[in-house]
């Protein structure tokens, strides 16, 4: 029976579920394979400062937050970060157990720091005590069961399919006898008698494990970080029920069933009583930096200030163009597009780039063909008001469904239990060439081009105009127009790669960026469009063209797709091509330099080996955002480490592509990030593990082995070179060209992004003339002056 509510005063009873909740909102969401995007690891962190959420997750996950004292230090010692960056970080942390001057920082940073230990869980208690590895019990067990009920598609079964997560694991658990075999008698009937829904479980489980409300939140963390990357999916959920304005249990119900185990392990070894007791004192106190937590999150902010410095100065002032551009190419603001913008614009003095969000400001949904199934080709944080498609007329439609369930039926045969060795001896010779082909990296090279893509319903003349002209805007390209615009999405071409949409386009959601592009460019060449944006302040020359194109970041070649014919632009396009053909050389011949064993000759040859863990870098040492005109950046070699956003403040009446940038390009920004920060500094828990022995589970994720937790961030081989990390873990540095009064204002209104800026997840610097005048300090503060020493301005 569950306790009745006599037994626990109600005040008590709304103190243990906000602390759930409070545990639940402290999980990152992990988004599925086939749309990964990169995820702020620490968003439940962001109202605190990096030590205290050093603090936090060394508590609940035993982990730490920035990159390893030995390798701070040695940079202090190689003379890469100054006495000035160690001062001036010194200064600016809001810890208060932080040094006392520069030259007790100094002396203390030699000295050896202890690995974080969580506090333990029940489960690891009772494996110190009886010898029995429960948590590798309850991983196997639990990771079995939600491999099976979060399935979509893979499993040809699933535990108690359409129910809620905690009566499908009641169900599966009161028939699954891993526990009472390793040991745990009773444990199926002891989850039988468990309460019917989630929220009596927890509240049944903190009065047996004797957790106050004080204790709880960080205990319900504890054990929610305990089950891996499951709770992550299911903050996924939650994350996308509230897109919707709805709501999700799932979260909650994972954190009841951790619980059941941790009550029935404390029953069934009473002399682990005290041990736990110790551990609930410890969750109860408050959570408070140490004086560790404090000098290295200081070491961590001189490291990024002495990047800062040497951004600072390769922004020495705007390069001056004359001229109409010959060719213009809108790139995406992914850091892998600074390399080829760069060898791009060095073909010619003509040749001019611009960085604007993949999805190219259109808020789309996406069906495409063959298929009903809808795709998400805009940012994460954002909600389609658009709805494309690719689907062809009626008949070829038909044909492409039928061909699409006939290799979805194959796939389905080829995993059946009860075909899969009798599928190798029946279907094996005639896979033979594909299998040499494959192995050989023989197989198909580049994108295939699907058909044009249209917005379903159409849009009306004024519609057509409008959305053109907002995007415009968005992009600063509002005049000095040349004949030839280019507007190129990305994509990566990879084989045999789960993490296949991590590559691509965060902006469109794990997709590539050719449908974004295309139908933008349908829309900017169309008539009634370009009749319409005189009445919005806009004028587009006559002979401007727009033409699509997607760069595949993998080779760095560029397709355009010649949807629209212009037969007056034919030499302009030819001459485009071999710009890009030429650039591309460059870029592959700079990037190689990074991969381990690549040649620039061998780039495309990785993008067909399916063995290829290390395809390309991704965006692994991206450490800058700058908002500004391209002439501040142009000639400038930033080395693929910024997303480079075009923004000319002189031309945003009322700052609204400012507010636009500030709330969505950098936030997405921070979130990938953030993401290669904290599966750097802490793999462990938010890393993916190693590639070569991941599976895919469910169609959402991988776990490495056979079973256990899910692996969500980014694998081991995204971040390390086998010898040293490939990423370097630094908080984002933004710039951007601006007046201080309008960025203020703005972040005035939006706290949630102030809140990254006020606790240094983000730093912020404002430009003028290309140079660096002012950083941002918490508060709504700035610091005038280069690179912010001196005069504070409010």
């Amino acid at each position: 029976m569950f306790l009745k509510h006599s037994q626990i005063a109600p005040s008590i009873v709304s103190r243990l579920l906000q602390a759930a909740e409070a545990a639940a909102r402290a999980i990152p969401p992990a988004f599925p394979l086939d749309a990964t995007v990169a995820v702020n690891p620490f968003l439940g962190q962001t109202g605190e400062d990096l030590a205290q959420a050093s603090a936090r997750l060394a508590r609940v996950a035993g982990v730490r937050l920035t990159q390893p004292r030995t390798e701070l230090v040695a940079k202090v010692l190689r003379g890469e970060i100054t006495d000035d960056d160690l001062a001036a970080a010194l200064i600016a942390s809001p810890a208060a157990v932080k040094p006392r001057d520069l030259a007790w920082l100094k002396a203390r940073m030699h000295s050896p720091v202890a690995e974080p230990q969580a506090l333990p869980t029940v489960a690891e208690l009772a494996a110190d005590a009886t010898g029995i590895d429960w948590p590798a019990v309850i991983t196997r067990s639990f990771g079995l069961w939600a491999g099976g009920f979060f399935d979509r598609g893979q499993a040809l079964w699933t535990p108690r399919p359409g129910h809620g997560a905690f009566a499908a694991w009641r169900e599966w658990a009161t028939h699954d006898l891993t526990p009472e075999i390793a040991g745990l008698t009773g444990f199926s009937a002891h989850v039988a008698e468990a309460p019917d829904t989630s929220e009596r479980a927890l509240l049944r489980a903190a009065e047996r494990l004797g957790l106050p409300p004080e204790a709880a939140e960080t205990a319900f963390h504890r054990l929610l970080v305990d089950l891996g990357g499951w709770p992550m999916h299911a903050r996924w959920l939650l994350w996308q029920a509230e897109l919707k304005g709805e709501t999700e249990t799932t979260l909650t119900d994972l954190l009841a069933i951790r619980l059941i185990w941790e009550e029935a392990l404390l029953a069934h070894i009473p002399q682990i009583a005290d041990a736990w007791q110790a551990a609930v004192a410890a969750h109860a106190a408050p959570v408070f930096a140490t004086a560790d937590d404090a000098l290295d999150a200081v070491l961590q902010d001189a490291a990024e200030r002495a990047h800062q410095r040497r951004l600072a100065s390769l922004l020495s002032g705007p390069i001056q163009r004359t001229g109409r551009a010959r060719l213009q190419a809108a790139f995406c603001i992914d850091v892998r597009s600074e390399v080829l913008r760069r060898a791009l614009e060095a073909q010619d003095e003509a040749v001019e780039t611009l960085g604007f969000a993949g999805f190219f400001g259109l808020p789309l949904a996406h069906r495409p063909e063959g298929t009903d199934e809808i795709q998400a080709h805009l940012p994460a944080l954002l909600v389609p008001k658009l709805t494309s498609t690719s689907h062809k007329d009626h008949d070829q439609e038909t044909a492409n469904r039928i061909r699409a369930r006939a290799a979805r039926a194959w796939g389905r045969f080829r995993q059946a239990a009860v075909s899969s060795f009798a599928f190798v001896e029946a279907a094996g010779p005639m896979y033979g060439g594909k299998l040499i082909r494959d192995a050989l990296g023989l197989g198909n090279a580049g994108f295939a081009s699907g058909p044009l893509p249209r917005i379903e319903g159409g849009l009306t003349a004024a519609q057509k105009a409008q959305t053109a002209a907002a995007v415009l805007r968005a992009m600063s390209l509002t005049r000095d127009y040349a004949r030839l615009v280019l507007l190129i999405g990305h994509g990566a071409q990879l084989t045999n790669n789960p993490h296949e949409s991590a590559y691509h386009c965060g902006a469109c959601c794990g997709q590539t960026g050719e449908v974004s592009s295309r139908l933008l460019a349908a829309l900017l060449n169309d008539p009634e469009t370009r009749a319409g944006l005189a009445d919005q302040g806009i004028e587009l020359p006559e002979d401007t063209l727009f033409v699509a194109g997607l760069h595949d970041t993998v080779t760095d070649r560029v397709v355009l797709y010649h949807d629209n014919t212009a037969p007056g632009h034919a030499a302009d396009v030819k001459q485009a091509h071999a710009w890009l053909e030429a650039a591309a050389r460059l870029a592959r011949a700079e990037r190689a330099q990074r991969l381990p064993g690549a040649t620039a000759e061998g780039l495309a040859k990785r993008a067909r080996d399916w063995a290829e863990v290390r395809p390309e870098w991704g965006l692994a040492g991206c450490a800058a955002f700058i908002a500004a005109p391209r002439s501040v950046t142009a000639g400038r070699n930033l080395q693929g480490r910024a997303f480079l956003h075009s923004y000319d403040w002189g031309m945003d009446k009322g700052f609204a592509t400012l507010e636009l940038i500030l709330t969505a390009p950098v936030v997405v920004a921070s979130w990938i990030s953030l993401q290669y920060y904290g599966s750097t500094v802490a793999p462990r828990l938010f890393g993916g593990g190693n590639k070569l022995i991941h599976n895919v589970v469910g169609g959402i994720g991988v776990v490495e082995g056979n079973g256990g937790l899910l692996r969500p961030g980014l694998p081991l081989q995204s971040v390390h070179d086998g010898e040293r990390p490939a990423h370097e873990a630094l908080r984002l540095s933004v710039m951007i060209e601006a007046p201080v009064e309008p960025i203020t204002e703005i972040l005035r209104r939006h706290d949630a992004v102030r809140q990254l800026f006020d606790n240094g997840w983000l730093h912020l610097f404002a430009l003028q003339d290309g140079r660096v005048t002012a950083r941002y300090q918490r508060g709504l503060r700035w610091e005038a002056g280069s690179l912010a020493t001196g005069l504070q301005v409010d």
